[in-house]
């Protein structure tokens, strides 16, 4: 019988979903095991062959654990708000909602076709309501808490408002904006406004000045893996630094504790230290710093103060407030022109461009430890969001302050005299603070740090702060609070009405607060966000539903937030939701959680190394402080898939003409490259007729052969659209099926590094299913399969194939794993095998890599039901006991023939035999022996002369 993947595949497809074969539900006799994806956004492009990498690796793994007796939770889900189909609504008038649910419909079902396990009973989608109720509801839980940082964790926000009417702020240790004191007669002689005011600055979810990257023509805040140099990746649209306020959540409140889970989780190093860096902790002190002639002080964060007697100047951040005071009217042109320049550039971009840029303020700074006065700068090499937006300058040992003072001519002064300044970074250097001090010479400050080490010259630094009321030591991170506001229509709506310019939640019991019809999906003609267009968006706090605008009344109907969260509220707690989504009563039901606890093994892609990752594992901190999740760490094993990079084909055409020259041949002639549609060329081949019928403007297209070929040029590129490198997998499936795309992926290398996709190399991995079929029927559709016990080389063949696998997929060495069953089906053949015996346990082990053609040759076995509930088999290690030993026989050093010996031969038995044997004495004939060399399991050596 043929091997028709299509109607197999077709058929067990249809199965799965009769006999729900991939539902699951919580089963304490279980062990369980969660696997998850980072969930796609559905495109309107679709999938690509780069697309499912990630998806079946992680479902291999899926199945793997289920055939090893776990209860597997394996769900699939759409992150469905985004910039793309609302830019697609403004561009069509078409609802976004619309194109969202076709590109969902898509791209189930070409999930579909592609054979994974997932339970689609669990399906979420972050634009339905009932899923952004919970996103909602954590929202307004973040509104009502605050951050103790002695009990680290959050608190009710009622608790820090009793503490004010009681003591004020006294004795509070809380995350905060910026520290406030006042007494609790001050705090009770408050308004209600004002009291809201202070609220604010201690809130988790708070509104707050903030700078963005605002783009303009979207008319939308943008984040920043949204912007490529300087312009929206969506569009290509300029982008500016903006001050604006926003919703924002506090997150680095969490820093500490993001930090020390990060040594409970079973990450890669390189991925841990990815966070660590985006975390940022340092130790240092606050220092404070007194302006020249004026009543103005600010404050300053470093990490070595031990380097104050070096300072030569300082710089402000362009977006620091400081700068428009500190600001002399005869450097105001000079530095208005500089903050102009500086709003076209992102922080990613300012951080990454080491080029020296700046203005100088006109003022003065008094340095606390020298009474010196330095200048005031203003330069983007510093940021606002870290420490205070100002540093002090120390270009004699830091390789960034060094390049602005060469710049600017600016005094570059050694710590100590006698020191070599050096273009390094004083930070990196190890040993003594000054490496080269000369004898005798008295250093610029009171203290004498000559020959001792950094460490010990900022311990000693940090204590002359202190002694001297100079500044405070402190702990600070680089980690920022999350922008939580989108100017946008196609995104979670904020449960939150504003009542004197402030903010209130809506009753819990309302939500969710469903998104309402606009008009348009452009900002308004007043600058306010797209939801700026619903005539129906009021809030009635007495009946607690949504009425039209103009019942607004300021009493008992109030305006709605127009603002709508990002595109990562919907995806930082979504885990947990597939534990219990079908649950109207609660995000999730503490038993079910306490089940699936959290996900045992996550994949996805390196690019949400920090953002997702980050915002999920504060979101699942917070959820855990309210007890709602019972994990404080959401994902204890995470792999980071590769890319699938396009194999790009291009064509030769001669300059001025419509003649197209084969690839060897290009060099004769004047010819520009240009890429052509990969899915028209095989093996490097083009299709002429095709090519000529892909775009009008080739259709008279002539062509130069060689051999009677048109050979294409080829390059490894990203897998794009634009470069014609795109291959659909549909087509894949269509032409060799989804079990050969499922192991072609994994074959072409480790599921962690990038690799080209070519398909030259996918008949290989087609041919071995066909293999494996025919050791089941032969080409007259025969059955071949026996009864007949198995010998001792089948079995050795079948268990070292179990061995090998169990550990590749433990190790998610897939790669290897698909060349193990090559070897073993070529050695089954070999042997005629085609014992049943042999067969099932095979078919068990490679069904989670190929599924389809398993679940057919299961039933054709005569098992019930579904390979997916086998057992996977055990490597039983005496079926690779060597009973033989092939030994390389060699005369002085040359091999010349081989002979098997047991395995417990002793050396001299092995000598003896070699000697006698006949094929010895050609080499031996009138030479006499010197020496007999036997290395046990090896080789035995003939010295003869």
């Amino acid at each position: 019988m043929e091997y028709n993947f299509r109607e197999i595949e077709k058929k067990w497809q249809k199965r799965w979903v009769e006999n729900k074969t991939y539902q699951v539900t919580e089963d304490e006799t279980k062990k369980k095991f969660y696997v998850l994806n980072m969930f796609p956004y559905p495109s309107g492009a679709g999938l690509h062959v780069g697309h499912p990498l990630g998806y079946i690796a992680s479902d291999i793994y899926a199945r793997y654990k289920r055939l090893q007796g776990f209860n597997v939770l394996n769900p699939m889900g759409y992150d469905a708000y985004g910039l793309p189909a609302e830019q697609y609504a403004i561009q069509t008038g078409q609802h976004p909602a619309i194109t969202t649910v076709n590109n969902i419909n898509r791209y189930r079902e070409q999930l579909d076709k592609i054979g994974f396990s997932f339970d689609w009973n669990r399906e979420i989608r972050t634009c339905e309501p009932e899923y952004y109720h919970w996103t909602q509801w954590a929202f307004q839980k973040m509104f009502n808490s605050y951050y103790c940082n002695d009990e680290k964790q959050a608190r009710p926000i009622q608790e820090l408002i009793e503490a004010f009417s009681q003591t004020g702020t006294e004795g509070i240790n809380v995350a905060c904006s910026e520290e406030l004191s006042f007494t609790a007669a001050e705090w009770n002689a408050k308004s209600e406004k004002e009291q809201q005011e202070i609220l604010m600055n201690y809130r988790i979810a708070y509104l707050g000045e903030t700078m963005v990257n605002w783009c303009p023509q979207l008319g939308t805040v943008l984040a920043n893996d949204e912007v490529v140099d300087g312009v929206s990746e969506r569009g290509g649209f300029p982008v500016i630094q903006k001050k604006m306020r926003q919703w924002c959540l506090r997150v680095s409140a969490y820093a500490q504790r993001l930090l020390d889970g990060l040594d409970t989780i079973d990450w890669t190093e390189s991925l841990k230290e990815t966070q660590k860096n985006w975390i940022g902790r340092s130790e240092g002190a606050e220092i404070e710093f007194k302006v020249k002639d004026s009543d103005l002080e600010f404050t300053i964060f470093t990490t070595r103060a031990d380097t104050m007697f070096g300072v030569t100047f300082m710089v402000l951040a362009p977006e620091s407030e400081l700068v428009q005071q500190l600001t002399t009217d005869t450097q105001k042109d000079e530095v208005n022109a500089y903050l102009e320049r500086t709003k076209k550039r992102t922080e990613r971009e300012r951080i990454a461009d080491r080029s020296v840029t700046g203005a100088f303020s006109g003022s003065y700074a008094i340095n606390p430890f020298t009474g010196e006065a330095v200048p005031i700068w203003i330069s983007d090499y510093v940021l606002a969001g870290y420490g205070t937006g100002a540093i002090m300058a120390v270009p004699a040992h830091d390789s960034r302050d060094y390049a602005f003072a060469k710049h600017f001519g600016l005094e570059i002064r050694p710590l100590v005299e006698g020191c070599d300044v050096s273009e390094e970074s004083f930070d990196a250097k190890e040993g003594i603070v000054c490496n080269s001090p000369r004898e005798g010479v008295t250093p610029y400050c009171d203290l004498s740090l000559n020959g001792l080490t950094i460490k010990e010259a900022i311990a000693a630094t940090k204590k002359y702060v202190k002694e001297h009321n100079l500044g405070r030591v402190k702990v600070n991170f680089r980690l920022r609070d999350a922008i939580f506001s989108r100017q946008r229509y196609w995104g979670e709506p904020f449960p939150v009405y504003y009542k004197d310019n402030m903010p209130y939640m809506i009753d819990e019991s309302a939500l969710p607060l469903e998104l309402p019809e606009v008009a348009k999906f452009l900002p308004t003609e007043t600058g306010e966000p797209p939801l700026g267009h619903a005539a129906k968006w009021a809030w009635n706090t007495v009946n607690k539903c949504v009425v039209e605008n103009e019942k607004i009344d300021n009493i008992t109907v109030f305006p709605l937030e127009l603002n709508t969260m990002p595109g990562f509220a919907g995806s930082s707690a979504y885990y947990l939701r597939y534990m219990d989504p079908h649950n109207n009563q609660a995000l999730v039901d503490k038993k079910t959680d306490e089940y699936w606890h959290n996900v045992d093994l996550y994949v996805g892609g390196t690019e949400h190394a920090t953002g997702h990752l980050i915002y999920s594992r504060f979101w699942n901190k917070f959820l855990y402080d309210l007890g709602i999740s019972v994990a404080e760490e959401p994902f204890q094993k995470l792999v980071n898939q590769g890319m699938i990079q396009g194999r790009s084909n291009f064509v030769y055409r001669i300059k001025d003409t419509n003649t197209f020259v084969s690839l060897n041949l290009k060099d004769q002639y004047d010819t520009t490259p240009l890429h052509v549609d990969v899915n028209i060329v095989s093996n490097d081949v083009l299709d002429l007729e095709a090519f000529k019928a892909w775009r009008p403007e080739y259709e008279t297209a002539e062509f130069i052969l060689e051999d009677g070929k048109y050979i294409c040029g080829w390059a490894v590129e990203k897998m794009s659209k634009s470069m014609f490198n795109v291959v659909n997998p549909d087509m894949i499936v269509d032409k060799y099926g989804a079990d050969t795309l499922r192991m072609y992926e994994m074959f072409l290398g480790p599921v962690e590094q990038s690799k080209p996709w070519d398909t030259n190399g996918i008949d290989g991995v087609h041919r071995f299913i066909k293999k494996f079929w025919s050791l089941f029927y032969d080409r007259n559709d025969n059955y071949l399969v026996t009864d007949e016990p198995a010998t001792k080389e089948e079995l050795k063949s079948l268990h070292k194939l179990i061995k090998k696998v169990t550990g590749d997929i433990e190790q998610f060495s897939y790669n290897t794993s698909i060349s193990a069953f090559m070897i073993c089906v070529n050695e089954l053949f070999g042997m005629k095998c085609s014992k049943k015996e042999i067969l099932n346990q095979f078919i068990i082990v490679l069904a989670p890599f190929a599924p389809h053609v398993c679940e057919e040759l299961w039933e054709t076995l005569g098992n019930a039901g579904s390979v997916c509930d086998a057992k996977w088999p055990v490597c039983n290690e005496e079926y690779l006991v060597e009973n033989t030993v092939n030994y390389t026989v060699s005369f002085n050093g040359k091999a010349r023939f081989n002979m098997e010996f047991p395995a417990d031969a002793a050396s001299d038995a092995i000598q003896t035999a070699v000697l006698a044997d006949e094929r010895s004495e050609k080499w031996m004939e009138g030479k006499s022996i010197v020496k007999v060399i036997v290395v046990p399991k090896k080789i035995v050596n003939i010295v003869v002369k």
